[in-house]
């Protein structure tokens, strides 16, 4: 008795092709459709913050936990908290990095 076409691969190729065009059909719908459709304001306000949320949801994980438990005494927290400091207190872009970069080594020692 033979496979059929979807036994033998076809159900991993037919995934390919869903994920491929769920992918592309929102992402270049924006392309194609141009200023022709425009997202309402409140949503484009909203998605503003999209950046800073992802980034923080990447970050944040990280400096909390060490060893998947809290520890209010990891050094990436305490270098989170003072480039935090330090960018809400100095608008310069570098001093932050510079110094929850110092902050981590220090820890580290």
């Amino acid at each position: 008795m033979s496979e059929g076409p979807l036994l033998s691969g076809g159900w991993l190729w037919l995934a390919f092709v869903l994920i491929a065009v769920a992918t592309h059909l929102p992402r270049g719908s924006f392309i194609v459709a141009g200023r022709r459709a425009r997202l309402p304001e409140s949503l484009q306000r909203a998605l503003r913050y999209a950046p800073a949320a992802a980034l923080a949801a990447l970050v944040f994980p990280d400096m909390l936990l060490l060893d998947g438990r809290l520890d209010p005494f990891n050094p990436k927290l305490v270098a989170g908290l003072a480039a935090f400091g330090v960018a809400l207190r100095w608008r310069n872009p570098w001093l932050p990095f510079i110094v929850g970069m110092g902050v981590v080594w220090l820890g580290r020692l």
